[in-house]
């Protein structure tokens, strides 16, 4: 019997994709079926719902469900099952006219033009797009990624169970670090852990990511370093970059035996709190038992108080989730204590002053960020060694550095431009 947290509103995962002989007949049925064209979003969360990450879900939600995760962080079809973040799919007008309740349609990612999977439609439903922005992302600002997301949605719904036919290009890009939660449950289950801290990436892993990641293994049996290999913002470093990066510091400065990498293909919603939570429900689906949340979680600019994704989780039902947080606070280097620390634990209040060559000034504190990386590395600036490893900063420094080499007309439209990298 598992030593590990159950998955989320179910004694067993339920992976939604169809595999081996049944997965070639319902490829040939789709081909006759109407076709849905999903966002990078859409896509990510149905590939989600493949693996078994989203589980208890058995699709794409409807009005009451989409309702109740708004107002209350619950889904009525599931017995009020906690759930934080509406899972939805959209359609335009014309497409949504033509469709009829209990047929099946063809899920299709726009951008790559590739078949993932099928739904049979059981409802088709408008929602007030403002309504769900406020509830979930805390503002309507288009300006807001998230934000900008739900308003270009089509102006109807669609809900309705589903079955997943591919899992894209994931496992064969990012083969080794991609995993679906049985693969990693299998893997903690053999190392005999029970607690398993997972650590959330969407940047390189710098010197406070492994502050944390190394507390989290004094307290629970290992760590999950699980980073996020769906769609970013513009100017966020590529998964591939990312993922050597992280590979280089980990198999340097920790224990092999401590620690697991992964990858999932869920696209970033920068929704703050709301997602700190999903996280969490998806973290637990993966086998872990505790989530590292650190300063400005699932964040972006200024939307979100930089501890608003610590506090959501004292606000929920303490049964809603088996997962708990692993609450961190601000960490940095300081000069004063020669070593990495926090606001819980270092007494030095001045902040570092570091100069254009990346040399130490005076002061005390070096806060760390992948922003202030990113930045750094794009004007091509020193980056202080106390920031992250050598081995890090080389690979990142090469990444910007074949930005510099490519056409300005290349830069000025790639998601991966300098300037982009600023924003």
């Amino acid at each position: 019997m598992s030593r590990l947290v159950p998955p989320h509103g179910s004694p067993v995962l339920r992976p939604l994709l169809v595999e081996s002989e049944a997965r070639e007949e319902e490829l040939k049925r789709a081909a006759r079926l109407k076709k849905i064209p999903m966002s990078s979003r859409e896509t990510s969360d149905l590939l989600m719902m493949g693996i078994g990450a989203f589980t208890p879900l058995e699709g794409f939600m409807g009005y009451d469900d989409w309702k109740g995760c708004c107002e209350s962080l619950s889904l009525p079809s599931y017995g009020g099952l906690f759930w934080p973040v509406p899972i939805t799919l959209s359609c335009d007008e014309e497409l949504a006219s033509s469709l009829v309740p209990g047929e099946e349609a063809a899920l299709w990612d726009a951008e790559t033009e590739s078949l993932v999977g099928l739904i049979r439609v059981r409802e088709k439903y408008r929602i007030d797009k403002q309504y769900e922005c406020r509830e979930v992302f805390r503002t309507a600002d288009p300006a807001h990624p998230g934000v900008r997301k739900v308003l270009m949605q089509g102006p109807v719904n669609v809900a309705g169970p589903v079955r997943v036919l591919s899992e894209l290009h994931y496992p064969q890009a990012f083969a080794g670090i991609y995993q679906r939660p049985a693969e990693a449950r299998r893997i903690f289950e053999q190392r005999g852990w029970s607690t398993v801290a997972a650590l959330q990436l969407r940047n390189p892993m710098h010197n406070s990511h492994a502050y944390l990641a190394w507390i989290a293994i004094e307290i629970c049996d290992g760590v999950y370093i699980h980073q996020l290999i769906g769609k970013l913002k513009e100017g966020d470093i590529p998964a591939e970059v990312r993922v050597r990066a992280v590979e280089a510091l980990v198999n340097k400065y920790f224990r092999k035996d401590r620690v697991v990498q992964g990858g999932y293909p869920m696209e970033m919603r920068y929704a703050g709190p709301r997602e700190a939570l999903l996280h969490a429900v998806f973290r637990q689906n993966y086998g872990c038992s505790h989530l590292i949340v650190g300063r400005d979680h699932a964040g972006v600019g200024n939307y979100y108080g930089p501890f608003d994704a610590q506090r959501i989780f004292d606000e929920i039902p303490p049964d809603a989730l088996a997962i708990r947080p692993l609450c961190m606070d601000w960490t940095f280097y300081c000069y004063e204590c020669g070593s990495m620390a926090s606001m819980k634990t270092c007494p030095h209040d001045s902040e570092a002053v570091i100069d254009e060559n990346g040399q130490y000034r005076g002061g005390a504190r070096l806060l760390l960020s992948g922003t202030l990386l990113r930045k750094l590395l794009s004007e091509g600036k020193a980056v202080p060694p106390e920031f992250s490893r050598p081995e890090v900063i080389a690979i990142l420094r090469e990444y910007y550095d074949s930005l510099h080499r490519r056409p300005p007309e290349r830069d000025a439209v790639g998601s991966g431009s300098a300037a982009a990298a600023l924003s």
